[in-house]
């Protein structure tokens, strides 16, 4: 069991803080709003509501335009924990992203994040009503994770083990970037093939 702090209260963070209770973990919910934050702890059952981050794994359920800013907020209550980045740094007009091309969403969240903090990127792959629904028989649901931390790594690789998903380390967190070029693709499939968002993106292994 693990201990998570979610920050945000939308979609992603529902599904997550539902998947992760069902699971066996302890979830808080943070959000700007408290009324909302404790209507979603309610609604979930289980979850309790805080102000700063007591988890050990933090996850950063927040638009990426703010979630460096969010970050910065929390500041010292993210000392020597794990900051999980489920973001997508696309810009609106889906032609790019809003970081330089030499970075990625998960890198510039780790330069506002104190030096003892371990960014991990997941779940950016998942959309988040897929995630609410987890795997079908048969069809694993599978989440990719970056960074550099070996150790932040394999926490978060539990913590995904324990929603009854499948994860898979994809190397340092420079990969960030194309886990979020994932995110991009799996947006163009949505407008140019698929013309919904009721797919995932996973690997199958070869005999």
């Amino acid at each position: 069991m693990s201990s998570i702090s979610i920050i945000g209260l939308g979609n992603a963070a529902r599904a997550l803080a539902a998947r992760a209770l069902v699971g066996g973990n302890a979830v808080e919910i943070i959000g700007r709003d408290p009324a909302k934050a404790n209507e979603l702890a309610a609604a979930l059952g289980g979850a309790t509501v805080g102000t700063a981050p007591a988890g050990d794994i933090v996850v950063l359920a927040v638009p990426y335009a703010g979630a460096a800013a969010v970050v910065r907020e929390h500041g010292d209550a993210l000392r020597g924990k794990i900051i999980v980045d489920i973001t997508n740094p696309v810009a609106p007009d889906l032609q790019g992203f809003l970081v330089p091309d030499d970075s990625s969403g998960a890198q510039e969240i780790a330069k506002a994040a104190p030096d003892d903090a371990h960014v991990v990127k997941a779940f950016n792959t998942v959309f988040s009503h897929v995630l609410a629904a987890g795997p079908a028989e048969y069809r694993p649901l599978d989440v990719f994770i970056a960074g550099d931390d070996a150790q932040a790594k394999a926490r978060v690789s539990a913590f995904v083990e324990s929603l009854g998903l499948r994860p898979w380390d994809t190397g340092e967190l420079f990969m960030a970037r194309a886990l979020e070029n994932v995110g991009l693709l799996e947006l163009g499939l949505m407008n140019h093939s698929v013309k919904h968002t009721n797919f995932s993106l996973g690997i199958t292994l070869l005999d």
